[in-house]
């Protein structure tokens, strides 16, 4: 399974492609972030962060693309951000008829470095030893992109179970 992890933002998109290999270790395939110019609108950043996503999406072929979930944020702003690189990398999802998946920061925290408020260096470091780069990622936000993707790597089976239990015992009460 090929996940595209995401961390969206209207200034700079991160994003990373993990799989896992026959040994069961994660396996980097591509990284990076798209930037957009401070100087344009934001409706013409969106449609760079659309062309661009696109673009590695239709290069790389996810499975499943793994967003970082948006969670009310002191600074409208930057929640707003967020909300419209989002809704540009769901549109892209949909329209391929990809799996979406989201995680809220600290279940990233939780399923990368183990606790739910590590710092933006102990994730980065975590994601290198855990990925075996040579350098931390960077930016932040390739950091975070990369951490989503191998959070839903790691929990995948665990939700893969839990989904079958349910069908399962909805079938067994109709």
């Amino acid at each position: 399974m090929l996940v595209a992890g995401v961390d969206p933002g209207t200034a700079l998109t991160g994003y990373g492609f993990v799989s896992m290999n026959g040994q069961g270790k994660p396996v980097v395939h591509a990284y990076g972030c798209i930037k957009t110019p401070s100087t344009d609108a934001l409706p013409q950043r969106l449609v760079t962060i659309y062309e661009e996503f696109s673009r590695l999406v239709d290069e790389h072929r996810p499975d499943v693309i793994a967003l970082e979930r948006v969670f009310f944020n002191a600074n409208i702003k930057t929640a707003m951000s967020v909300g419209h690189a989002s809704g540009v990398v769901m549109l892209i999802a949909a329209q391929r008829g990809i799996e979406l998946v989201s995680y809220t920061p600290l279940e990233v925290k939780m399923a990368v470095v183990g606790y739910g408020r590590a710092e933006k260096r102990q994730i980065q470091e975590m994601v290198k030893a855990i990925l075996g780069l040579e350098e931390r990622p960077s930016p932040d936000d390739v950091a975070d992109a990369l951490a989503i993707a191998l959070c839903h790597l790691s929990t995948a089976p665990f939700r893969s179970r839990v989904e079958s239990a349910t069908q399962l015992t909805r079938r067994r009460s109709e």
